[in-house]
């Protein structure tokens, strides 16, 4: 922006020439500062934006925000007691059938009497007592013999039966699954669980061979949970990275309320995206990656908006902060609709007022400007679930189930090989699945490893 001279121009002429160009020699340099002092403002403004980022003003993990920095909570101030107020549901201890009962009878009252009727005594109390019993392993030998043929004079060999060929029975291998996928414990945990608890001396190698075992057992529930996916008619997808040996792949997750189905590609890319949900056609639930954009019948996630326009309310400069934070509580009040559907009028001026705010910041060439576009691009996406009663305007269903998958990797690093990541795929689908239908996964482990044994068709009617 060019300086105005505070002299008219008759003044300037009869300046002298050499206090003329020193004066013009001040204003070049005057208007570079200017220019340098403009653009180290913009780049300390994005170095500020990208530290202040968290899990609340954008899409990172909440396991990455500093402990430092997390915001304290403030306790609300209450004259009620703490724990269960009256007339909450009681979770108590349940009483489970016994496998030994015994009869405590009274032996003394307080006057000194020692002698009761039997015939009077009635139950008034029932006391539970739970305890592990000690852990005896059943240890089979099978003893093969042999004989010469009478006939022949050959030798004749016994052969183990199919389903007991395998060192370790079904509940066994069961077991080790269970602490491996569903517990995610790593094959060194599971190797001294089992000799700590189990007193049964395994190497890590043939732990792994159990868990391979585990894997095909799975394969046919993993095949019907991808089946029940791939036919629903609304799904949440979402995607994390994964590593395999140290290479990038990801992580893909298609929930919804009756099953999660999980698939680890190379890839985030269409053919990804295509084979996971294979000839699916229904309502899509997901965040604002440029894949999803083009399904035709899909419902955005609010709360990424929410975290965008959160992330501008956060912002030094009053035009954005003030922008962000009427589009936060806009969107927040249409995240509200999900439980309370507005009345015509509400809803007329809701929408009146929202298309007018992101319509006035649509040229603007700021983050405000960025996030009003996207906002528009996305506006027929925005209410779906306004339209279709199930659908949730968020896509926090296909997030949490991709949680745990974050912290195996965390944990683990990845997998090392394609066998890997089928175990990982299966044991996950079958975790989120029984969590989902509040089902143990034990008993589903024993009866897959069951089948796998018997080269049957282990249950599916559960799914």
């Amino acid at each position: 922006m060019a300086l105005k001279r505070p002299f008219s121009e008759l003044d300037w002429l009869q300046t002298p020439e050499m206090v003329r160009h020193y004066i013009m020699y001040l204003e070049r340099t005057l208007d570079d500062m200017q220019k340098q002092v403009e653009s180290h403002e913009k780049r300390i403004e994005k170095l500020e934006v990208s530290t202040q980022k968290n899990s609340h003003n954008s899409s990172k993990p909440p396991s990455s925000d500093p402990p430092f920095a997390k915001k304290q909570r403030k306790q609300k101030k209450s004259n009620r007691s703490k724990g269960g107020q009256k007339g909450h549901k009681a979770h108590q201890q349940q009483i489970l059938d016994p496998t030994d009962s015994k009869w405590l009878m009274p032996k003394r009252c307080s006057c000194g009497n020692t002698h009761f009727d039997p015939k009077q005594m009635q139950p008034f109390y029932v006391h539970q007592r739970i305890e592990l019993p000690k852990i005896e392993m059943e240890v089979s030998h099978f003893i093969l013999q042999q004989c010469d043929c009478p006939n022949c004079g050959k030798t004749v060999k016994a052969q183990l039966p199919p389903e007991q060929a395998t060192g370790y029975g079904p509940r066994f291998t069961a077991l080790v699954g269970e602490l491996s996928g569903i517990k995610a414990m790593s094959r060194n945990d599971v190797k001294q669980f089992c000799e700590s608890v189990l007193q049964i001396p395994i190497s890590t190698g043939t732990i792994q061979k159990l868990v391979d075992r585990n894997a095909e057992a799975l394969l046919p529930v993993y095949d019907e949970i991808g089946r029940i996916a791939r036919s629903f008619w609304c799904n949440y997808i979402d995607e994390t990275s994964w590593f395999r040996e140290n290479d990038l792949h990801w992580l893909w997750a298609m929930v919804n309320e009756r099953v999660a189905f999980y698939r680890i590609d190379p890839h985030r890319s269409k053919e990804a995206f295509d084979h996971l949900i294979q000839d699916w056609q229904g309502i899509l639930v997901s965040d604002g990656y440029g894949l999803y954009r083009k399904w035709v019948n899909r419902q955005t996630c609010l709360a990424h908006l929410i975290r965008k326009a959160d992330a501008l309310a956060e912002r030094k400069k009053a035009d954005l902060r003030r922008f962000g934070e009427i589009i936060a509580g806009w969107l927040r009040q249409l995240v509200h609709f999900a439980k309370e559907p507005p009345a015509p009028k509400k809803w007329s001026d809701f929408y009146t007022f929202f298309l007018f705010t992101v319509t006035l910041w649509e040229s603007d060439e700021t983050d405000a400007g960025r996030l009003a576009r996207q906002i528009i691009r996305e506006i027929d996406n925005l209410w779906v679930f306004m339209d279709h009663e199930g659908v949730e305007p968020t896509n926090n269903r296909a997030e949490r189930a991709l949680r745990f998958g974050v912290l195996w990797r965390k944990r683990s690093l990845g997998t090392q090989s394609e066998k890997g990541n089928r175990w990982v795929e299966r044991v996950l689908s079958l975790r989120e699945t029984c969590r989902i239908k509040a089902k143990a996964t034990f008993p589903v482990l024993v009866d897959c490893v069951k089948a796998y044994f018997q080269k049957s068709i282990p249950d599916l009617a559960w799914i």
